[in-house]
């Protein structure tokens, strides 16, 4: 079981609580959880990666275990407390501005 916690804009398209489990076969990776997520939750499609590309969305940042991991691979596998459901993985909306 992997934890997922989502920010307020994304919690509020699902209609759900700050955290979500979803169910991963094998190892997961970023690209494996958001597959299940946009699987499970139809409405997030396009919100966190490109549909076209399937990469992430400027703004949005992923980040484990006290790391950022934005920059990776989105085939990299997860760190093993997020896989092992210890830890969350945290998908963040990131801020810009002047």
């Amino acid at each position: 079981m992997i934890r997922v916690v989502l920010p307020a804009q994304l919690r509020t398209i699902i209609h759900t609580e700050q955290e979500v489990e979803l169910d991963i076969v094998g190892q997961p990776t970023q690209r494996s959880v958001i597959d299940a997520l946009e699987a499970r939750y139809p409405a997030l499609q396009g919100t966190i990666r490109d549909p076209a590309t399937q990469k992430r969305r400027p703004f949005v940042r992923f980040f484990a275990c006290e790391n950022d991991l934005s920059h990776e691979s989105p085939d990299q596998p997860l760190p093993d407390a997020v896989a092992g459901g210890t830890e969350p993985l945290f998908i963040v909306g990131a801020m810009a501005g002047g």
